[in-house]
């Protein structure tokens, strides 16, 4: 590329922009700066022109409008191997910029903190850095784009080893990331005022989200598949590793249910996942007990699952957790000793959550088909007495209340079609993903069984509608004593009647929890 002799640089963050310009100068490149960041300089004594000596107009209107002038866009945008372009910046008394700075206001942040009104976040849509980093991307041949403080040290050594110049692919590379910043930026603002402009249900006509990649993964599901693991630009993890060896494909779909489910509980609560799955889920007066229920529901499959817990994680569940082997542990924090104990099984993932339990996620769930993907709204709808219908004669009593609403809460992480039977306390027997719902329940009596726990006097929670009243008659065979599931079956009085003829209480929730 041909030598840089002139910058304009405009940031709003100043990590590092002293220490930046000043090597740029020691290189003899002049230096065209705007408001804070000309501040910034002239404070620390470097030397530089204003954009006001380029444009012959002042910054106006709070500074909306200080950049967006054809003296500065000409001398970024001039071809140098075109006569014609270096004919008119001679025409003009103008010299080309050869290298933009600049970093973008900081609308995302804005966004995200607590209270922040309309007004004050259109404040912080970026126009005129917007603008010069575009025009100094498409122009990579002749102009670098310098989005980030982390390139100023790799970019200066370039400079200081090639006579003030930089190769054509590092300007590519700076281009793609200007692309790349003002795509994720745009994105952002547009799903922002989209919800500000109050359009209900309807999800956006265009999706367009910026996602950088956290970390190449060893394999996929299997062995023969790459897999990498990518995260929405600008938003941290809503969880940091602190231990054990890297985290798989497998892993970390897992580990989604296990930072969710269990926090939706306020009591303490654990659940083992496997196969994305729960196979055990509980609360208990303390963590301990929480885990030693939710373990009890299917010891033999949570042999190898991952844990999720919704308090910090102490000793004496650490203790419980060290005496079989499991992939993850994912809570809140840990205490010392019990991260220690935790910490001598080398390969023991530690996963630390950065939000109390509660889980982080995006509004929407995305999934990939064949020629492109589907966008719903997350199942986040918690359990809600006061909307659910009683249809027996016989009402719930207290205990089958609670346990029918821990049971629903439950069942939306199962895959269908889902039973599941349970106290108020923990689950019993949890039949997932099988094509008919008497399986389901089947499953669920045998890993009861398996497990030597007593159905008798538990509730049956189902994820949809009974067609038949064959799964309520089974039910009754094993001493269930309350139904909840959605209703709407063209059979629901034949479903009724079973629940009458066996003294069950059902209930009725009009909310279906499918998991795919």
């Amino acid at each position: 590329m041909p030598e840089i002799k002139t910058a304009l640089i405009s940031v709003y963050d100043k990590t590092g922009l002293v220490e930046f310009a000043g090597k740029l100068t020691e290189l003899g490149v002049k230096i065209i700066s705007t408001g804070g960041t000309s501040k910034k300089l002239k404070d620390n004594n470097i030397e530089h022109i204003q954009v006001e000596d380029i444009t012959k107009f002042p910054e106006v209107m709070g500074g909306r409008v200080k950049t967006l002038h054809p003296n500065v866009f000409m001398g970024i945008l001039a071809r140098r191997d075109s006569d014609d372009h270096a004919g008119t910046l001679k025409e003009y008394e103008l010299s080309g910029i050869d290298l933009v700075v600049v970093n973008l206001y900081p609308f995302l942040d804005t966004i995200n903190k607590p209270g922040i009104t309309l007004d004050e976040a259109v404040e912080q849509i970026d126009i005129g850095g917007v603008a010069l980093l575009r025009a100094a991307g498409k122009n990579y041949k002749d102009v670098a784009a310098i989005t980030s403080p982390g390139d100023y040290d790799g970019f200066i050594e370039e400079l200081q080893g090639n006579n003030c110049s930089i190769s054509v692919e590092r300007s590519m590379k700076l281009s793609a990331d200007v692309f790349s910043l003002t795509s994720s930026y745009d994105s952002y603002i547009a799903e922002y005022m989209r919800t500000q402009a109050e359009y209900g249900t309807e999800l956006p006509v265009r999706f367009n989200l910026e996602f950088e990649r956290v970390q190449q993964l060893r394999y996929g599901e299997n062995p023969h598949q790459k897999a990498a693991y990518y995260k929405k630009s600008g938003v941290d993890l809503p969880y940091e590793q602190l231990h054990g060896k890297e985290l798989s494909y497998n892993n970390l779909i897992d580990i989604d249910s296990a930072i969710v489910l269990p926090g939706t509980f306020e009591e303490p609560a654990v659940a083992i996942i496997k196969h994305t799955n729960p196979c055990g889920v509980a609360l208990g007066e303390n963590l301990v007990t929480a885990y030693e229920r939710a373990l009890s529901t299917d010891p033999v499959s949570a042999f190898g699952g991952i844990i999720g817990c919704n308090r910090k994680l102490d000793m004496a569940t650490a203790e419980k957790i060290s005496k079989m082997f499991v992939e993850v542990v994912v809570a809140p924090d840990f205490e010392e000793d019990a991260f220690e104990l935790l910490a001598k099984k080398k390969n023991l993932r530690l996963i630390k959550l950065k939000d109390k339990g509660t889980g982080t996620h995006d509004p929407y769930v995305m999934r990939s088909v064949v020629g492109g993907f589907l966008l719903q709204d997350l199942d986040i709808k918690l359990p809600n007495r006061d909307e659910y219908k009683v249809v027996t004669t016989r009402q719930p009593e207290e205990e089958e209340w609670k346990a029918m609403l821990f049971g629903w809460n439950v069942i939306k992480y199962v895959k269908s079609n889902a039973i599941l039977y349970c106290n108020d306390k923990q689950t019993i027997g949890i039949g997932t993903g099988q094509m008919s719902r008497v399986d389901s329940a089947e499953i669920a009596v045998m890993k009861a069984g398996k497990a030597g726990l007593d159905l008798k006097g538990t509730s049956m929670i189902s994820d949809a509608f009974f067609p038949f009243r064959d799964g309520i008659d089974a039910a009754a065979e094993n001493g269930i004593t309350s139904v909840i599931q959605p209703g709407g079956s063209i059979r629901d009085e034949e479903v009724i009647q079973a629940a009458e003829e066996h003294k069950i209480a059902m209930v009725f929730t009009g909310t279906r929890h499918f998991r795919h």
